[in-house]
């Protein structure tokens, strides 16, 4: 089988083990690298061009794109799939995942757990938007997603009122979200692939830090799911579309809160922590469509 893995950073962790998993089981597999492409819009043979070279006998893509590069990578994966070729992630779901308003908003429709959330365009009666949600601490986020970065812990009201002021002085659209006191700094990643969490692992913030992501020195270890987080992962990577992904979750009194989707999750965290071959899932995932 033939193998294009879309990524722009061909020494990630990530790109690698999916060019190993791949050949391991004697597959082409080539990386390709969404900007140095060229599409070809015609009514009948739509085509790529990669450095120059026309891309021919694609038989499955697996696309590695950044938030940050969505706009031309969808447009990418969707010339991929008019002609006909099998991508882990359509272009519509990597555009509603990209879409941090929207997933949530298709979230809350399909009825899973949600931190309760509240975005304004620039309202005046910012006091009102707080209030919604709840009293302080309150979470401030950046509408466009930043490895949690753009991401505020507001200690009181007044705190609150001061950051969404500052991000819209900057012409930035921020949500608000109610601090989950019980998760203690902790977050849950479930992996998902093809309808099935493969991996999960509980991320603990650093001390004195409320965001649990690895680059800001999180640990991780392995966890089992229980019931309800298992069905919540799946029905979420469902609703958005997504044959893989990662689905980030708060335990909550409430049961499990989703906080985000993730269309692009990174394997070395994942693999490290539960000792498992999530690529050669990815690769076999890949082959089952063919």
């Amino acid at each position: 089988m033939v193998i294009k893995i879309l990524s722009s950073s061909p020494n990630a962790y990530s790109t690698k083990r999916l060019v190993e998993a791949g050949r391991k089981r004697d597959h082409d597999v080539e990386i390709i690298n969404p900007f140095y492409c060229d599409l070809i819009i015609e009514k009948k043979t739509p085509e790529i061009y990669s450095e120059g070279k026309k891309i021919e006998n694609a038989e499955a893509v697996i696309p590695r794109i950044g938030v940050s590069d969505i706009f031309y990578g969808t447009a990418l994966v969707r010339q991929f799939e008019l002609m006909k070729v099998f991508t882990t992630a359509g272009s519509q779901a990597l555009t509603r995942s990209s879409d941090r308003l929207r997933s949530l908003q298709m979230l809350s429709r399909a009825k899973l757990g949600l931190p309760k959330t509240a975005i304004s365009n620039y309202s005046d009666q910012l006091i009102d938007i707080i209030n919604f949600v709840d009293e302080a601490p309150l979470i401030i986020k950046l509408l466009e997603r930043k490895k949690g970065l753009g991401v505020v812990l507001a200690e009181t009201n007044n705190a609150a009122i001061s950051v969404i002021e500052a991000f819209a002085g900057l012409g930035t659209r921020v949500i608000v979200q109610k601090y989950i006191k019980e998760a203690n700094g902790a977050d849950v990643r479930a992996f998902v692939v093809d309808g099935k969490v493969v991996g999960a692992m509980k991320r603990q913030a650093k001390e004195g830090e409320f965001r649990s992501n690895r680059n800001l020195g999180s640990t991780a270890q392995i966890i089992h799911l229980s019931e309800m987080e298992e069905m919540a992962a799946i029905k979420a990577a469902k609703v958005l579309g997504l044959g893989i992904c990662g689905v980030d979750m708060i335990q909550s009194l409430e049961g499990p809160l989703i906080l985000k989707v993730t269309a692009s999750p990174g394997l070395e965290q994942i693999e490290s922590v539960t000792k498992k071959d999530i690529a050669k899932i990815i690769i076999k995932y890949a082959e089952k469509n063919i």
